[in-house]
């Protein structure tokens, strides 16, 4: 552990005997103690979690059906090469329209809908169908979802093309 050495002067011989004495502590120990400290804190520790976006599937059994209100919904159909439709309504009058990523495209389209639904229903029962194709990148998608989580819309469906979609996309 520690060791107490005696060192005498040879030099001066004539002058009075001082005795140094050197201390060496060996931290052997130490060094040992430091590195059982850092495993078991390592050990113990949690790392960060994975975080992933809770999403709510249909129960096919139920007999239940929640119909979508024509007034309510705004679907987005992401196309190829980042491009980005939208229509309004159901399917069955859609009228498709290009718009851009920009926050005065899709933002001010998912706002401006937003609104539109509270006054005419008094609550806040905006709902976004979001219809990826083939071609679309995962990037858009969730390009996509966050422009739905910034304008704090609630109720938001990924669905598959129908055959309308699919020629306006091609």
């Amino acid at each position: 552990m520690a060791e107490i050495t005696n060192t005498h002067s040879k030099k001066n011989i004539h002058l009075k005997k001082i005795n140094r004495k050197s201390t060496r502590v060996d931290l052997t120990a130490m060094v040992d103690l430091g590195f059982l400290l850092i495993t078991f804190f390592v050990f113990t520790s949690t790392m960060s979690q994975a975080k992933a976006m809770n999403l709510n599937i249909p129960n096919d059994k139920s007999s239940t059906f929640d119909p979508v209100c024509e007034t309510c919904a705004v679907t987005v159909v992401l196309g190829k090469e980042n491009r980005l439709y939208y229509y309004e309504g159901i399917d069955a009058n859609a009228q498709y329209k290009t718009i851009d990523w920009s926050a005065a495209g899709i933002r001010n389209i998912l706002m401006q809908k937003k609104k539109n639904v509270l006054a005419l229903r008094h609550k806040d029962d905006c709902i976004l169908i979001i219809k990826p194709s083939a071609k679309a990148t995962f990037k858009n998608l969730i390009d996509v979802i966050d422009e739905a989580s910034i304008c704090c819309i609630k109720r938001y469906y990924i669905t598959e093309l129908n055959a309308k979609d699919k020629a306006v996309v091609q």
